[in-house]
């Protein structure tokens, strides 16, 4: 089944590559959406993909890459929208 996550992630995590990770992992993982970083200091992602892959990035997302301190990632799920083709850095 295909569903659709929105993802706010708070901690370090912004200047550490968080962004360009998760884009990576995204890819790895075929999930579609997009990741950019948010005036708090937060780092917010929509990821669409089948709901197994979609969770793989969500677990990721837990840890993020190794210069990050992640202290929380909020989601919440919705329904698929199949919108995205491909898995962008929004700015």
């Amino acid at each position: 089944m295909k569903i659709r996550a929105m993802v706010t992630i708070t901690g370090l995590v912004q200047g550490v590559a968080y962004r360009q990770t998760t884009q990576q992992t995204a890819q790895r993982l075929n999930v579609c959406g997009w990741v950019k970083n948010l005036p708090d200091g937060s780092v917010q992602g929509c990821f669409e993909g089948e709901e197994s892959d979609v969770d793989a990035l969500i677990g990721w997302c837990h840890e993020g890459p190794s210069r990050a301190q992640v202290t929380g990632v909020q989601v919440k799920k919705e329904p698929f929208s199949g919108q995205y083709e491909t898995f962008n850095i929004s700015y």
